[in-house]
């Protein structure tokens, strides 16, 4: 099966939703705390008119866990394996998701010809990067959106952007601040930059030749951002990057009292040297709004109109 992916020309992009299908609601991260945000979540799914069908396990907790990494996993195969489900909704983010992937092949799951594979959307950010990663490396597009837990908090237009991307219609281009100029074109990698670091160097990191990689943060301090962005430099990682878009990183201050950069000097000191576009203060990330963008498309990066569209 694996090869029967890597040989399909394109991303395969999963059939577009429509009201009435049924998604199945999954916790592969950490334990689920904000019922009140993940049952507003919920509600604005079904007033889509789609059937969500919830875990029982949902509430389950090991640790900061949601559940044990077996109980975990079995979850996700179940949604992958289910004919009637059409997506799969991650509950929130967290940590615990690169656990699961430990032991995890999706191509055994999916013991099925090329004509009858037939992969479903997964949505989620934060640590569910490490997710639409790993399905990015078999040529399968999901969402970078937000979770159930997030997405009451998001605009109206944020919360259209998402269906529409799911259900098949385009997506009008995101603006940031662009530095300099140059424009460029690739496939669109978005993800969580402290995840993805962590996937540098393992099975899960994906081929980085030509990409436009999308990153947002929350919550870490400046000297962190620098440490990590440092690491994709000497490990050679952007190289081949033909772009970079930055989504916010929120909650990113430094320390009381101790000297510092700020969180847009690290971004600016470890990247504006890359000769190659970038586009920052894009509207992603942990903090609404959180723009859905699908991974595996062409996207292009204007580094002098400071947008981001897709092809």
């Amino acid at each position: 099966m694996q090869s029967q992916i890597q040989n399909l020309k394109s991303k395969i992009i999963p059939s577009p939703l429509k009201p009435g299908d049924l998604v199945r609601v999954i916790a592969p991260s950490g334990a689920l705390r904000e019922l009140e945000a993940f049952e507003q979540g919920v509600s604005i799914w079904r007033s889509r008119g789609y059937r969500v069908e919830i875990i029982p396990e949902i509430k389950d907790r090991w640790g900061y866990l949601a559940g044990k990494d077996e109980t975990r996993r079995s979850q996700l195969a179940a949604a992958w394996n289910d004919s009637d489900c059409q997506a799969i909704l991650c509950a929130r983010g967290g940590f615990g998701t690169t656990r699961i992937l430990e032991n995890w092949n999706w191509s055994s799951k999916t013991d099925k010809s090329e004509e009858e594979f037939c992969p479903k959307w997964l949505i989620g950010f934060s640590d569910i990067t490490a997710l639409l990663w790993s399905l990015y490396n078999l040529g399968i597009s999901g969402v970078h959106g937000p979770v159930l837990t997030t997405i009451a908090q998001e605009p109206d237009w944020s919360i259209e952007r998402l269906f529409d991307c799911l259900e098949g219609r385009p997506l009008a281009p995101i603006k940031g601040s662009g530095w300099g100029s140059g424009v460029a074109s690739g496939m669109l990698l978005p993800g969580n930059l402290t995840v993805a670091t962590h996937l540098l160097g393992t099975p899960m990191q994906p081929n980085l030749d030509g990409v436009i990689l999308a990153l947002e943060d929350v919550t870490e301090a400046p000297y962190r951002i620098d440490r990590m962005l440092t690491q994709w430099r000497m490990s050679g990682a952007l190289s081949k990057v033909k772009g970079i878009a930055l989504g916010g990183f929120t909650q990113c201050e430094a320390p009381a009292n101790i000297p510092s950069f700020n969180v847009e000097e690290v971004l600016r000191d470890r990247l504006s040297d890359l000769g190659i576009p970038i586009v920052s203060d894009l509207p992603f990330g942990h903090e609404a709004p959180n723009a859905a963008l699908p991974v595996g498309v062409m996207a292009t990066l204007d580094a002098e109109k400071g947008t981001l569209s897709l092809e």
